[in-house]
């Protein structure tokens, strides 16, 4: 998927950056001189046999337990590289959307994100990022709202 073209095509404002190579959440935070809180982590996991995109701040971790409450699964794990590459064949691993409708997933937003005036994010690549506005991005994601993070 062609993030600009996406976000354009749904008319939402946004700003893309280039930034040296980042592989975590919290380089990119770094790299972008905002805090943990305001960068949209990605995090893809199997919930009774479905996939789900997980998206809380990059200062944070996912609570399997909370999440699979929240979830109402039994069982829930997070997907590996080679599900990653699967689930998100046009994107480099890691470095995945908090966008899960285009490829057919369910998306859940951890409640802290909400606090956000803006959130920035992965567009796909190691070496670029998105900046918008919280609401924007909740009119675009339509994510399910849910507490299923612990601050780290």
């Amino acid at each position: 998927m062609d993030v600009e073209t996406f976000l354009k095509d749904a008319g939402v404002k946004y700003e893309e950056h280039e930034h040296p190579v980042v592989y975590t959440a919290q380089e990119l935070a770094a790299q972008e001189h905002i805090s943990g809180d305001a960068v949209a982590k990605v995090v893809a996991v199997q919930a009774d046999g479905r996939y789900v995109l997980c998206v809380l701040p990059a200062s944070g971790r996912i609570d399997l337990d909370k999440l699979g409450k929240g979830l109402k699964a039994k069982k829930c794990r997070l997907a590996d590289e080679g599900e990653l590459a699967k689930l998100f064949p046009d994107v480099e691993v890691g470095a995945e959307l908090p966008i899960g409708e285009p490829y057919g997933l369910e998306t859940v937003a951890d409640e802290r994100l909400t606090r956000c005036e803006a959130i920035t994010f992965n567009a796909g690549s190691h070496r670029k990022s998105i900046r918008m506005a919280y609401a924007d991005y909740a009119r675009l994601a339509a994510p399910k709202i849910m507490d299923f993070s612990v601050h780290l």
